[in-house]
C-alpha cells in the first residue's frame, strides 16, 4: 500500500492521534480498518510527518531509549530537550541535555505531563515573514 491509499482525511486523523500518542492499534480502529492494513497506513503517514516546537518525542540515540521536547526545528531535523527521568540515564555522560534529533529518528510522538525540565524551556519558533 503506498501513500495514495491514504485519503486525506486519513492523514488528518493519523498525523493527529500520533501526535497525541495514541496507540497503533487505536489508530487503526478508529480509521476502522485491520490493524495490518492501519500500520502501512500509519508507516506511510509517518514517514512525511514533521513536527512542531513543543511536540514530545521518543526517539533513539546509540541503541538507547530516550525522550524529551522539540524547542527548535531545523531543516530536516530539531533541537530537543531531554526528558531524563524518561531516558536512558547511562547517556547522560555522553549527552548534553539538548540534543539534534533527525527526523527520520524519531520514533513516535508522546504525550506526557509536565516535567521538571519544562519549567526552563525557551522555544524556539521560526519568525513570520511578512512583505509589505
Amino acid at each position: 500500500m503506498s501513500a495514495e491509499n491514504v485519503t486525506a482525511s486519513e492523514r488528518k486523523i493519523i498525523e493527529r492521534e500520533l501526535r497525541r500518542g495514541t496507540s497503533k492499534s487505536r489508530i487503526a480502529a478508529i480509521l476502522d480498518v485491520d490493524y495490518d492494513k492501519g500500520l502501512i497506513k500509519i508507516e506511510s503517514v509517518k514517514d512525511k510527518i514533521r513536527p512542531e516546537v513543543g511536540n514530545q518525542i521518543e526517539f533513539k540515540f546509540r541503541d538507547s531509549k530516550m525522550t524529551g521536547i522539540i524547542i527548535k526545528l531545523l531543516t530536516n531535523s530539531a533541537v530537543v530537550e531531554i526528558y531524563w527521568s524518561k531516558s536512558d540515564i547511562t547517556m547522560r555522560d555522553i549527552c548534553e541535555d539538548r540534543t539534534i534529533v533527525n527526523f527520520k529518528d524519531i520514533e513516535s510522538f508522546v504525550s506526557l505531563p509536565e516535567q521538571v525540565e519544562d519549567e526552563d524551556i525557551m522555544f524556539e519558533y521560526e519568525e513570520v515573514k511578512t512583505t509589505n
